[in-house]
């Protein structure tokens, strides 16, 4: 949920102590720290999904992770969700799930899609004060697959332990290996190794994905059968625009142009969004890219007609676009498109709008879509999690770290010596589907996503460099909504047959062959 961009704050705060307090942290040091245990809290539930009663059992706990020399680093949070009238526990699929951030917690999949039960929230608009409702969530993939909600460290009631700190685990490569070391350690201690195993990842959470898998499989031995990813941040330089890097303009054109017809904000709007956005596609890669590219050789009369093309595909005006330099960022789209009305365009879900602080402003403020949905889902959450699941209030539950503050972006991909400085884990996504050529990727695409646009996921998509036999294992699936597609509750529904038929077909055994057939035909 939280902003995924670079925000650079420091802050130091020296406080002198007194001699009684260096006393007492002396006596303290030489003390023994207390041995980190595992908690848990146990419940039984049922819910109705697709006509059959289901029994479930909700388990809210944590993990101790150890590093290399079997040290405890990390209490890690979770809730899990099984079923104990499987067969086999053993053979039953399961599937791993985090938001993203970084520095959010689980809540968002865990309440919204996921889960036995759904915050139920108004879509594409202001969900009304408290009291907020959570009802059963008859979407939920519990009829297909255990689930286990992972909140990671600085998030839920997720902390380090002895002399680590939180921020020690806030960078992509530290955060790959120890939602790796929650994953092995859960499926150790809950006899999981010969289940079907997926994970779910949403926006930052495809990040951290693409880069689990290729960890587990690679340095654990252990397989995975499908990787399913929500709004698709794997390449941070394809969505996030600076200086010198004009790649995102054109990925995000198609987007500018799907929400502007979704508010009647085109000059001359087609009757057919799908047709509008093949066009958008084909002239975003082609005449705009190539204009991009020359810069300031450009051409005056190149530059007219690619200034009249963006305001014929967003509704921004000529002139605008000319000033821009015809480069429009999302944020600055945002907060222009419908500047004369004082509505601010939402980032996670563009259908949402909300009331401009300041209408001078060159950039958005805020994100409607999250002042529209968050205290509905904090709510609902924290009411379930400590009343329903029987968590104590004791345990402070952070729903949002700010860990992206200081987050290390750098990351080591396969096969090379030296960090990238800006993460794309691509390589890693790549690199797992070569290793375990029987891996499946199902990838889910909100068409008013503007924080991770569609168009931006086709290109990661398509330069993976990929085998040509192993191209069919990436599939994509589109919802008429945003990045959380699952606030629209017909694009729920749909999401959860994409992800059902995705995970019937690959937890098949001796059937590889019938995965990409299987999931494209729903």
């Amino acid at each position: 949920m939280p902003t995924m961009r670079l925000l650079l704050t420091a802050f130091a705060c020296l406080f002198p102590a007194s001699l009684a307090a260096q006393d007492e942290a002396k006596d303290s040091a030489s003390e023994k720290p207390p041995v980190a245990k595992p908690d848990q809290w146990v419940t039984r539930h049922t819910i109705v999904i697709g006509g059959k009663t289901l029994t479930y059992v909700a388990t809210a706990g944590t993990l101790i992770i150890r590093d290399t020399s079997d040290t405890p680093v990390a209490s890690v949070g979770y809730v899990a969700y099984t079923r104990p009238d499987a067969k086999d526990p053993a053979t039953r699929p399961i599937t791993f799930a985090y938001n993203g951030g970084p520095g959010s917690s689980s809540i968002w999949l865990h309440m919204g899609a996921l889960g036995p039960r759904r915050v139920v929230a108004t879509d594409a608009g202001p969900t009304p004060p408290p009291p907020y409702r959570a009802v059963d969530n008859q979407y939920s993939l519990i009829d297909r697959t255990d689930l286990v909600m992972i909140d990671p460290v600085g998030t839920g009631i997720s902390r380090a332990l002895g002399k680590k700190k939180n921020k020690d685990f806030w960078g992509v490569d530290p955060d790959i290996e120890s939602v790796s070391r929650v994953i092995k350690q859960y499926v150790t201690e809950n006899g999981r190794w010969n289940s079907p195993k997926y994970l779910l990842g949403e926006s930052y959470g495809t990040t951290r994905s693409a880069g689990v898998v290729d960890y587990l499989e690679t340095r654990e031995n252990m397989a995975f059968n499908g990787v399913i990813l929500v709004s698709v941040a794997t390449d941070l330089e394809a969505i996030f625009e600076w200086p010198g890097n004009d790649r995102p303009y054109a990925l995000f054109v198609p987007t500018f142009a799907a929400t502007s017809w979704y508010h009647h904000a085109l000059p001359s709007p087609p009757a057919d969004l799908q047709s509008l956005l093949t066009e958008v596609r084909a002239w975003s890669l082609g005449p705009y890219a190539d204009a991009l590219m020359k810069g300031d050789a450009l051409g005056d009369a190149e530059r007219e007609a690619i200034a009249a093309k963006l305001h014929q595909y967003t509704g921004l005006s000529v002139e605008y676009i000319k000033k821009a330099n015809l480069r429009v960022t999302e944020s600055e789209y945002t907060q222009e498109l419908l500047r004369e009305h004082r509505e601010t365009v939402g980032r996670l879900d563009s259908r949402f709008t909300g009331v401009t602080f300041d209408p001078l402003a060159q950039n958005a403020a805020y994100d409607p879509q999250s002042a529209a949905i968050s205290a509905a889902y904090t709510s609902a959450f924290l009411d379930y999690y400590h009343r329903e699941l029987n968590v104590p209030s004791d345990r402070s539950y952070v729903v949002s770290a700010r860990a992206y503050e200081v987050w290390d972006w750098k990351h080591r991909v396969p096969g090379e010596r030296q960090p990238i400085p800006i993460v794309n884990t691509g390589p890693d996504l790549a690199h797992a589907l070569s290793y375990n050529p029987n891996l499946r990727v199902l990838v889910l695409n909100g068409l008013f996503d503007l924080a991770t646009p569609f168009l931006a996921t086709e290109y990661m998509m398509s330069h993976l460099g990929l085998a040509p036999d192993l191209r069919a294992h990436v599939i994509m699936k589109y919802y008429d909504a945003g990045h959380m597609m699952y606030l629209n509750e017909p694009s729920l529904a749909r999401m959860k047959a994409d992800v059902a038929g995705f995970i019937d077909a690959t937890s098949r055994t001796g059937q590889p062959g019938d995965v990409a057939k299987s999931a494209a035909g729903r």
